[in-house]
């Protein structure tokens, strides 16, 4: 079960003038699921996105960023279909150009060019994609499209998750009213960059490509690329970020643009509130883990020492067991490649337990202390390094029984 996760009040899901959502079970991972999704943009929506780094990354996101690279510049992206169930990686030049016919059959719809539309896969690498099962599939999400459809859309999306993620807010951004709202899918193969995971955000808001892509940068960098769940980079991951420009306000041409940083915190808002909700939900999860690094030279360090904590197989299965064994987290941090780090200066606390003082135990600390707080589902690692003044956060989670039977199982 996941970790404090229920799925989203609809009623909280605020629709965003200028989408709307459709979905169908077009028959691509299992009957009675919904599997197929189009997200259809009015006329003047801008998107950017963040791409995983995986060299060996899905057709689909070659496809995607050559379209957002090659649109003309007075034209617009009008849809985003993405699929389930399979993830048409490792399918080389049929994969891609079964995404450019998905492409292409969704624009003959929409009477728009085949580069205005945008595809995502999740699901299995190393299968062939079922072309003609998602273009059957695609009337039916159209005939579905309707702006308060965020939940179905979340519902439609997941693969092992066990609990859709969709999140909102309201804000005030260069002296109007905006709306964000979006949906992201994961649960296993999570870690950046980017975090097998998939995100669509969308505001009102009028904003130009360069705030734009600033906004999705600045968010992606302190929500998905803050997440680990098994230290695996999917080949399909991807974050999108729309604006419709249907709000009521003067343009956010960058990141210096008055309203871009109100409109970048709230749309990092609602990022790393997904972001969470995948850690949350994490395959197998027991636990949700909050690693805090504090006094490091440069935010980079203290990134480097957070993952190796949470990449641990040994930290990761010490929570499960809600085991105080913590020699193991001091270990994780000696050996995050930070060759200069003074061992005998770190702290480390388990919530509000001191735990080591100056590198070894603290002399007041008992077990019974450290079991009290392993118990819980929620915990904050901190630790110090007491060599300077900059910090990074991580989330991840416990590595249980389940995760190696969700994963031994995943195709059967």
């Amino acid at each position: 079960m996941p970790v404090n996760l229920k799925p989203p009040d609809p009623t909280q899901l605020l629709p965003v003038a200028g989408v709307t959502l459709g979905v169908a079970e077009a028959g691509v991972r299992k009957a009675g699921r919904k599997d197929l999704l189009v997200i259809r943009l009015e006329e003047g929506a801008r998107v950017a996105g963040v791409f995983t780094q995986n060299r060996f990354c899905a057709a689909p996101v070659i496809v995607a960023r050559q379209h957002l690279t090659m649109l003309d510049p007075d034209a617009s992206i009008r849809a985003l279909v993405v699929n389930t169930g399979c993830a048409n990686a490792g399918t080389g030049r049929e994969g891609v150009a079964a995404a450019r016919r998905i492409c292409s059959e969704l624009a003959k719809l929409l009477e728009c060019s085949a580069a205005q539309v945008l595809p995502f896969s999740t699901g299995v690498i190393m299968e062939p994609l079922p072309v003609e099962k998602i273009v059957a599939g695609l009337p039916a999400c159209l005939s579905s499209l309707r702006p308060d459809a965020w939940l179905d859309s979340a519902w439609a999306i997941m693969t092992t998750d066990s609990v859709p993620k969709a999140a909102s807010r309201r804000l005030r951004a260069g002296g109007a009213d905006c709306t964000i709202t979006g949906i992201a899918k994961g649960a296993g193969m999570i870690h950046p960059d980017m975090a097998t995971m998939l995100a669509f955000v969308a505001t009102d808001a009028k904003v130009a490509l360069p705030g734009l892509r600033a906004a999705a940068a600045h968010a992606a960098q302190r929500s998905f690329n803050c997440v680990t769940v098994d230290g695996d980079t999917s080949t399909n991951d991807a974050f999108m970020l729309i604006a419709t420009g249907r709000a009521d306000m003067p343009e956010i041409g960058d990141a210096k643009s008055t309203g871009y940083a109100e409109l970048a915190e709230g749309v990092t808002a609602v990022a790393a509130e997904l972001a969470q909700a995948i850690i949350r939900d994490g395959e197998g999860a027991t636990k949700f883990i909050t690693l805090r690094v504090e006094g490091g030279r440069k935010e980079d360090e203290c990134r480097r020492v957070a993952y190796a904590i949470a990449r641990s197989p040994l930290v990761k299965t010490a929570f499960f067991a809600s085991d105080p064994n913590l020699g193991r987290i001091l270990a994780a941090v000696g050996n995050a490649g930070i060759p200069d780090l003074a061992v005998d200066r770190v702290d480390l606390y388990l919530d509000d337990v001191l735990v080591a003082k100056g590198g070894g135990r603290h002399a007041e600390y008992r077990e019974v202390e450290g079991q009290r707080v392993m118990k819980k589902p929620e915990i904050t690692v901190r630790v110090v390094l007491n060599r300077g003044p900059a910090a990074a956060t991580v989330w991840t989670c416990d590595l249980s029984h389940d995760y190696v039977t969700i994963n031994a199982e995943y195709r059967t």
